[in-house]
């Protein structure tokens, strides 16, 4: 297993693995409203524009990808046939490299695989929102890590 970071040729896979994990792990999410193309522009020309983007990669497939943007982590997702598996724990500590003063997150508060995943992984919840700055307009949380070296 490899993470590196992603490049625009990468784009094609990231949105897959975009859209099918919403899919297939948060099936209260609002039906799909875009497809695959304008998925792959949204990675293209905003993701990787305001964000470092890394993959997880196992010879040439990529199974897994996450987004940085200065300290806040955007996406963090996996093919869903490969979760539970380490690769979600990998992609996680190569951003916590990168921000080495903490790191924050939004998660839906129905998403409770990855609630737990963050908790496990010392991240512990900030606030709550009623789904007001979200698109999806679903009540989530703020999650926060900050390593021990600086609590």
């Amino acid at each position: 297993m490899e993470i590196r970071d992603a490049g625009t040729a990468d784009a094609a896979v990231i949105a897959r693995i975009h859209m099918e994990s919403r899919a297939a792990t948060m099936p209260y999410l609002p039906a799909q409203r875009r497809g695959a193309d304008e998925v792959v522009w949204w990675i293209e020309h905003i993701v990787f524009k305001e964000c470092r983007v890394w993959v997880a990669v196992l010879g040439a497939e990529v199974l897994g990808y996450a987004a940085l943007e200065g300290d806040m982590l955007e996406h963090l997702y996996l093919r869903p046939d490969v979760r539970r598996r380490g690769i979600g724990t990998l992609l996680l500590d190569e951003a916590r490299r990168h921000s080495p003063g903490g790191m924050s997150l939004r998660v839906f508060q129905l998403n409770t695989d990855a609630r737990r995943f963050y908790e496990r992984h010392g991240f512990t919840v900030l606030d709550t929102n009623d789904g007001s700055r979200n698109m999806e307009s679903l009540p989530d949380m703020t999650m926060r890590w900050t390593p021990a070296t600086s609590r």
